[in-house]
């Protein structure tokens, strides 16, 4: 039989798993049924046209006057070279919004992503074929590189562009691929429930845990219009953060560790309470703790690793924020 009910369910439960460099699977439940596929679909929409990147928006290269010219020695010609460039992905070393970057190459050479880096940026595709000149080749061009978002097709921007360049479609977004799935889970004996599962690619500009944090944020700064007028209650969720498997292990405190009293009285006296919060340090962080010497620096690696937390070892995101807000309290 169905309850009735005077608000749906808010789900409390959410996971990420890295799946590999630049891949993640965020997965939430419970929903009620339909809400899952509710929420994914805008989220996706957002991950897609919202995800700031940057791209190149305008090419100049010495002695060419339009993109169906030709270059000497420059095997490629010019509308294959800004083919090529388009698949170059960029990621600023600085906060400007927009980059002029000059290059100069002698040939012979075959020119990849990789030769783009330099002190102004980085190129997240170094393997990408650019070019290929001959041994009595000079090429000489300039890019101008610019922050956005979404696609923004040339003749758009047509008179943003600098005297003498050559304007260049932009596909800004850097995430590469987002899809979702939902799946019935069982809630108090009710089979229909929903999960919803991101799994969200990009192309290293930006990790897509990171992207995926920017399109709630796009979206909550969209509906925060209605609140202006409406003051609309939004109420406090139990987020489930007992319910981690690992929480209650890291909660534990220093002095249930067992640890020799010189060892204790170091991590003490420099404010660390529990387990998770040295399992938050690193290396130079442990050995920089006042007072701590190599006896105690070596009970407490053994110690962590015995409680299979090894110094260095990579703990989830999600993990890590919940111990800092748990910490920070």
């Amino acid at each position: 039989m169905k309850n009735i009910k005077t608000s749906p369910h808010v789900p409390t439960k959410i996971e990420v798993k890295e799946i590999s460099v630049n891949r993640v699977q965020i997965i939430a439940y419970p929903f009620e049924s339909g809400y899952a596929i509710t929420l994914a679909h805008p989220l996706r929409r957002l991950l897609l046209g919202s995800s700031v990147g940057f791209a190149p928006i305008a090419l100049r290269i010495a002695g060419v006057a339009h993109e169906f010219d030709s270059v000497r020695g420059m095997v490629e010609d010019v509308s294959h070279f800004i083919v090529n460039l388009k698949t170059v992905r960029f990621k600023s070393k600085d906060e400007n919004e927009s980059i002029r970057v000059d290059y100069k190459f002698i040939g012979p050479k075959v020119i990849t992503g990789a030769d783009l880096a330099n002190e102004l940026v980085e190129v997240v595709t170094p393997n990408i074929h650019l070019a290929t000149i001959n041994e009595d080749a000079v090429l000489n061009f300039s890019i101008v590189i610019c922050r956005g978002i979404g696609y923004v097709p040339s003749e758009e921007i047509r008179n943003q562009v600098p005297e003498g360049f050559m304007p260049l479609d932009s596909y800004f977004t850097p995430v590469t691929n987002v899809t979702y799935n939902t799946e019935n889970i069982l809630v108090e004996d009710d089979p229909n429930y929903e999960k919803v599962i991101f799994d969200i690619q990009t192309d290293g500009q930006v990790e897509p845990l990171t992207a995926f944090k920017n399109a709630l944020s796009v979206m909550h700064k969209q509906m925060a219009i209605f609140n202006t007028e409406l003051n609309i209650e939004v109420p406090e969720i139990n987020n489930g953060d007992e319910d981690h498997p690992e929480i209650k292990t890291l909660l534990q405190t220093i002095d249930s560790l067992n640890f020799s009293a010189r060892c204790f009285n170091c991590l003490d006296r420099s404010g660390i309470k529990y387990l998770g919060e040295l399992v938050l340090l690193n290396e130079d962080q442990i050995k920089n703790i006042k007072n701590l010497g190599k006896k105690s620096l070596d009970e407490i690696t053994t110690k962590l690793d015995e409680l299979g937390y090894p110094v260095g070892k990579e703990i989830p995101e999600d993990l890590v924020a919940l111990l800092k807000k748990k910490f920070s309290n």
